[in-house]
């Protein structure tokens, strides 16, 4: 907060930050008819959406005190945005303006007894904020007069030619209101001040030995010298910041890092060269730096060309002048080309670093730090502007190298002959360059499915769609920028949305092996850097024949490839990003694991620089589930809903297995011996089904189950796995296994065995099946099933299946164990006949493959990770309410875990829950370590802190089961059942349309509340499942009063009742929005009747259907089969 005074006297303590469309109405109310004199008319809310920067002043209570409007352009249409900067050096002074230094101002409205000290205090915080900005310029063809306050900070600008344009012309110097920091030599006596500032920096302090050794500082200061050298920023004669330099830097320590791009750091200097230089070698500590080395040219030394920060430190009041401390440390150094600083990983991005680049390493290192690089080219300035024909040489040097050069200089070759590409649409071509050397190029096409990705993804979280014209839509096709100037990135696209006349600009990320991958874009990290991360909206699945003419449009509806969008657009061309070193790695590509990440890789406002999966198979497979078969599926992420994530930019894979965890070093060993650091490790393997081992009873003597050991049935398996023994646990297992069985059986005349006791064996069955195999050579070994559960909740469902498999004469077998294999060979390799002991006769059956579905449980190396490592198991990982284990780096979710026995909540687990919102909630619970814009939690209340959490939205199961039926199961989470069958509740109420035998089966049911708790369906034909997901935990009501009508016989199929157009509205994916909209209208404007009951007013019923017209107005693109007011 700081304090503004009017010139009455009056204070007012205030924010300066970022504007939100929230400020539109405050703003507007703001506009003065001096104002408009200026500024001209202006749409507030067109304004915060175009501008590149605005800037709101507001008290305490939050109402609006002041605000301004900053575009890369003068107001109005007094000059074309893309050449500006002739026309203001022909007809004004200002030779020193350009697009990299100068912002405009569009608007400035303030509360008027403040109008003097806002509109500094505003331009004190642009000037900060923005780094190389040096001019604020108010150029606008409205001849008014300048409010005082304005007249105040902005001069006129000379004019050069006469008569000049008629416009207003004013300019506001940084110098004059905020003028970089004076950088000098630092001298013992600062010693006082500069401990000061270490002081308020706590954590730097327990990083180094300054509090140990008092006269640190004072020591370093004294021995200066050319190797090492200090220095102090000053603001009215006050130091207000320090720094340490070096050029004494051990190269050695930075091998893991990729610094191929920066030559190693290393300058090479030719063998004659370095002779005629006598200082080069003149004391052992250079000659470490030196590396002779020779090839066909002669000898040649390579000597260290960087010189590191050793202490930084700057009042937070100066924070944002960091900056202003590079170019006088390259003046102490002026032969060596790079800056660099290192910071340890858990260390907040501080404000200097933003104008660094990261260096990603080379190979997974156990370093605890980062490293960040300054090139000395950063200094220049970069000058961007639309590709020549002579720029082709420079690009095709620029792109040398990069796998899709080709198709990158094929556009760049359309553009200079058509500047449209093959298929008619339009190109534009911009290049980077500094000193006449071209050091990017971007190439972008015309967003052509604009419609497509507003449908498919939630562009309209970040930009208000009305205000966006279809021309101003986008696509990057290349982008390739050198290294030393990522820090330009920002610049770099600003200038082309400028140049090109746009406001959106989009990037598609497909999938690694998709053929639609073409673009060309390095380095992809500083496209991830300036972007915001798209979410993929929910579809609704369309009737399209039924619909007919009311469907949606063609451009929305047809099939795309699926791709991963970021977004930027002019306001995001000036949004910081908060970056987070923190090595977070997650062990299981589950569920749990993917949507953990999922919601990392989607905070806007942070980049997640150290996210690793580690996962057995590496990242989860973009082939098609559903084709494969084999499992059932939880519907949590299909193919395409993997490569609608951005997971693979910004997530490393690891693929290999834990193996050991260990947690004095932090490192995860993975399978192949590579050691995985972490500073935050998330458990969330799940649970998988295990190879199981024979009881080893002999069969040929009258044996049952219950004669058993106890402990014959949960040994573990160690000897050679059969190479015909198929345990499926994920998707590549069931790529094996199809390939397998196409390769090797299914020609073949030889059984196959399934065996398990869950929905997966049935799953597995009709696989088998549709692959040709017929019914009789299959044989499901069902193992005894655990007390109180069943495959399928629904006796009709368990009935149809028994019954379809009857008819394909699929043989199964109840309460079997599996006692030996091969007779019991020590190396049953391949397996050709198993035993298994029953509650009477042992089953014999030979056997051609053995597909295993048994004994689900938690992997033996995870199990042995976990224990060896003296976190406590107790069946199950033991975690808090929290998610945290007995360590704290250490978190698990997902089914892998159990809540500690201190809960006394036995029945309750994580494996109760759907696995995906597990994950949500473990990153919610972590993201506060992180984001500074979010509060840590607070302690609980009294009493709750042993309390576990319960989550709501539903289980789901789904597959395809014999007899070719489509299976969907939705249902509330609820306990397991540790005593007895499952309580029914009185008051439930079931809706049952269709029989299973004619393949149309719909059940749903509801709770004491008319709230849908659970929906089955079984169907011959394609289930819309997105569709149906979307009615659970609706009231029947909302489903077009389901629970009277089908009393009142009027719902004879369901599936034809969720087909109706009425339906698709509630399907939507922000339907949920407005329905909490609703509430909040009927929970204020309800009144009691005289019969007691609850009663609208009929002006909330009036806000009930206006509500409604705008939902439906507004989301028309994707309702278009709803008429609404205005249309007919």
């Amino acid at each position: 907060m700081r304090t503004i005074t009017s010139p009455s006297g009056q204070e007012e303590a205030v924010t300066v930050r970022r504007s939100e469309s929230a400020d539109a109405q405050g703003i507007d109310s703001l506009i003065s008819p001096s104002s408009l004199a200026v500024f001209g008319r202006v749409n507030v809310i067109h304004l915060l959406e175009k501008a590149n920067l605005a800037v709101t002043l507001a008290n305490e209570k939050d109402d609006i005190v002041a605000h301004a409007s900053f575009f890369d352009h003068p107001v109005g249409d007094l000059v074309d945005p893309a050449h500006w900067e002739p026309f203001l050096q022909k007809h004004f002074r200002a030779e020193k303006c350009t697009p990299l230094n100068t912002l405009y101002l569009h608007l400035f409205v303030a509360q008027p007894n403040f109008v003097t000290a806002s509109v500094k205090e505003i331009m004190r915080a642009v000037f900060n904020a923005v780094g190389e900005l040096e001019y604020i310029c108010l150029v606008s063809p409205n001849i008014g007069v300048l409010e005082p306050a304005l007249e105040e900070v902005f001069q006129p600008l000379k004019h050069l030619t006469d008569p000049g344009p008629q416009c207003l012309a004013f300019i506001c110097k940084r110098q004059e209101l905020c003028p970089r920091l004076h950088i000098r030599p630092a001298r013992v006596e600062d010693h006082d001040d500069i401990m000061h500032l270490f002081a308020e920096q706590t954590k730097l302090l327990q990083t180094t030995d300054i509090v140990d050794q008092p006269y640190f500082l004072a020591e370093l200061i004294e021995a200066q010298n050319e190797e090492n050298c200090t220095a102090v920023c000053e603001s009215d004669g006050v130091v207000v910041g320090f720094i340490s330099v070096t050029s004494d830097v051990d190269l050695k320590q930075l091998h893991s890092f990729e610094l191929s791009e920066f030559d190693g750091l290393y300058k090479r200097i030719k063998h004659d060269e370095a002779a005629a230089q006598p200082d080069s070698s003149k004391d052992e500590e250079d000659s470490q730096q030196e590396k002779t080395q020779s090839n066909g040219a002669g000898q040649f030394s390579e000597k260290s060309n960087a010189f590191c920060i050793q202490f930084f430190a700057i009042d937070k009041s100066y924070e944002m002048r960091s900056v202003d401390f590079i170019p006088y440390a390259f003046k102490l150094f002026p032969d060596l080309d790079f800056c660099i600083i290192t910071v340890p990983m858990l260390s907040p991005e501080f404000l200097l670093l933003q104008n660094f680049l990261r260096v990603p390493h080379r190979t997974t290192t156990l370093l605890p730090y980062e490293l960040y690089i300054f090139p000395r080219t950063g200094l220049r300035s970069v000058e961007v502007r639309p590709a020549v024909a002579a720029d082709r040489p420079a690009v095709s040097d620029l792109v040398k190298g990069l796998s899709l050069k080709k198709s990158l200089l094929q556009d760049l070759d359309c553009f200079y002959e058509t500047c449209r590409d093959p298929d008619g649409v339009p190109l534009q071509a911009f290049v980077a360059q500094v000193d006449s050397q071209v050091v990017g190029i971007l190439i972008m096409s015309d967003e052509q499915d604009v419609e497509y990705i507003r449908a498919h993804y939630n562009i309209e979280n970040f930009i208000y769609f009305s205000h966006h014209r279809y021309e101003e839509h986008a696509r990057i096709r290349h982008f390739v920028l050198n290294a030393s100037f990522q820090h330009f990135s920002k610049h770099l696209f600003k200038e082309v949305l400028r140049l090109a006349h746009k406001s959106c600009l989009y990037h598609r990320m497909y999938p690694p092996d998709c053929s639609q991958e073409n673009s060309c874009v390095h380095h992809l990290d500083f496209v991830l850097n300036c972007a915001v991360p798209v979410r993929p909206r929910r579809q609704i699945i369309y009737p399209l024949e039924e619909l007919g003419i009311n469907a949606p449009s063609r451009q929305i509806t047809e099939d795309q490839a699926p791709f991963a969008l970021s977004l930027i657009s002019r306001k995001l061309t000036m949004e910081p990003k908060v970056t987070v070193n923190a090595r977070i790695v997650v062990v299981g590509a589950s569920d749990t694991g993917l949507s953990f990440l999922e919601v990392l890789c989607f905070c806007p406002h942070l980049r997640f620089n150290n996210l690793t999966l580690i996962s057995t198979h590496g990242f989860p497979s973009d082939c098609n589930h559903e084709d494969v078969g084999f499992l059932s599926t939880s519907h949590a992420y299909s193919s395409r809903d993997l490569a609608q994530l951005p997971l693979h930019s910004y997530v490393n894979v690891m693929t290999g297995k834990m193996v050991g965890i260990n947690r004095k070093s932090k490192y995860v060993r993975v399978s192949d011996g590579e050691k995985v650091p972490y500073d935050h490790l998330i458990l969330c393997t799940g649970l998988q089904y295990q190879v199981p081992c024979p009881t080893g009873v002999d069969v040929s003597q009258p044996v049952t189950n219950s004669q058993l050991p106890a402990q014959s049935t949960h040994r573990r398996y160690t000897r050679p796995v059969p190479s015909n023994l198929f345990t499926l646990n994920d998707l590549h297992d069931c790529m094996a296994a199809h390939r397998w069985l196409c390769a090797n059986f299914v020609e073949l005349e030889d059984n196959a065995v399934v065996y398990g006791n869950s929905i997966d064996v049935f799953t597995t069955v009709e696989t088998l099946l549709s692959l040709g195999v017929l019914g009789h050579r299959i044989h499901l070994v069902l193992t005894p099933p655990e007390p109180g559960v069943s495959c399928f909740s629904d006796p009709d469902v368990e009935k149809a299946v028994v019954t379809a498999m009857s008819k394909a004469e699929v043989h199964v077998h109840h309460n079997c164990l599996l006692a030996q294999m091969n007779d019991g060979d020590e190396h049953p390799d391949p397996l050709t006949s198993v035993s298994f002991s029953t509650d009477a006769e042992p089953l014999h059956l030979q056997c051609g493959v053995f597909i295993n579905l048994s004994n689900k449980g938690v992997d033996y190396d995870a199990f042995k990770s976990i224990n060896n490592s003296f976190l406590v198991f107790d069946s199950r990982l033991v975690i808090n309410a929290s998610f945290h284990t007995s360590d704290e780096a250490i978190c698990g979710a997902g089914p892998l875990t159990k809540y500690s026995r201190c809960y006394y909540t036995d029945e309750w687990s994580q494996a109760n829950f759907n696995s995906k919102e597990v994950g949500q909630e473990l990153a919610a619970m972590l993201l506060p370590l992180f984001d500074p814009t979010q509060e840590s939690a607070d302690e609980p209340p009294p009493g709750t802190d042993h309390l576990v959490p319960l989550y709501k939205q539903a289980k789901i199961q789904g597959g395809k089961l014999p007899g070719g039926f489509n299976y969907l199961h939705v249902f509330k989470p609820s306990a397991t059942n540790l005593t007895g069958p499952p309580v029914k509740h009185l008051q439930d109420r079931s809706i049952v349309t269709g029989r299973v035998e004619t393949g149309n089966y719909f059940c749903l049911h509801l709770d004491c509340y008319e709230l849908v708790e659970t929906l089955t369906c079984l169907s011959l034909k394609p289930l819309p499942v997105y569709n149906y997901l979307s009615l659970y935990g609706k009231h029947q009501q909302l489903l077009g009063q389901l629970l009277t009508r089908f009393n009142q016989g009027l719902i004879h199929d369901l599936y034809s009742f969720f087909r109706q157009s009425w339906c698709l509205a509630v399907c939507h994916d922000r339907f949920s929005d407005f329905e909490q909209e609703l509430q909040q209208i009927t929970s204020t404007t309800l009144i009691v009747g005289a019969d007691n009951s609850n009663v609208l007013t009929p002006e909330s019923r009036a806000t009930l259907r206006s509500s409604a017209v705008k939902y439906l107005t507004y989301n028309r693109n994707l309702l278009p089969m709803f008429a609404y007011p205005g249309q007919l």
